[in-house]
């Protein structure tokens, strides 16, 4: 099913924390991660990646570092800081009591669904 861009672009900053509350993380490797655990619904272009990824790093919410690779191959590597931690469990809180009242309105919660 496709889902409408601005569904996906209102939780973009609180996936990519999420997956680097995992571990550290270069950018492709954020890319192919979302896609595969959401089935490919998540397909994030670096276009999209690399903004959020610099907004949260001005704003401390991550930090980038260069590692050189086992071919010698340079990447940055992005990972969350204490703040991070504190804004994905902010946006997790948000998310949560958002699609609650969603379901609600929509008949989740002991109402028939159309």
């Amino acid at each position: 099913m496709k889902i409408d861009k601005s569904l996906i672009s209102g939780s973009t900053t609180m996936l990519v924390l999420m997956l680097l509350n995992e571990g550290d993380k270069y950018g492709y490797e954020m890319i192919k991660k979302l896609e595969e655990r959401s089935d490919n619904t998540f397909i994030l272009k670096e276009g999209t990646l690399y903004p959020i990824l610099h907004g949260l790093e001005k704003d401390g919410m991550v930090e980038s570092y260069m590692h050189e690779t086992e071919n010698g191959r340079k990447r940055r590597y992005y990972r969350i800081t204490l703040k991070g931690q504190k804004l994905l469990t902010d946006k997790k809180n948000e998310w949560d009591f958002f699609t609650s009242k969603i379901n609600k309105v929509l008949g989740g919660e002991g109402h028939a669904m159309v």
